[in-house]
């Protein structure tokens, strides 16, 4: 799996944490999160799309 499918996979499941209405302090934690994830992405370049032998 590529580096940018697990970040979208871990994306998608804090999303979906998210939506299941978490206290405040997991909400915000689950932010920061998501926030690290979304700086990884906008970082990574195309070569990084696709590890090597896929």
């Amino acid at each position: 799996m590529s580096t940018v499918a697990k970040l979208l996979a871990q994306k998608q499941q804090l999303m979906e944490q998210l939506e299941n209405d978490p206290g405040p302090n997991e909400r915000e934690e689950i932010e920061r999160i998501l926030g690290k994830i979304e700086t990884a992405l906008s970082l990574l370049g195309p070569d990084d799309a696709v590890d090597e032998g896929e």
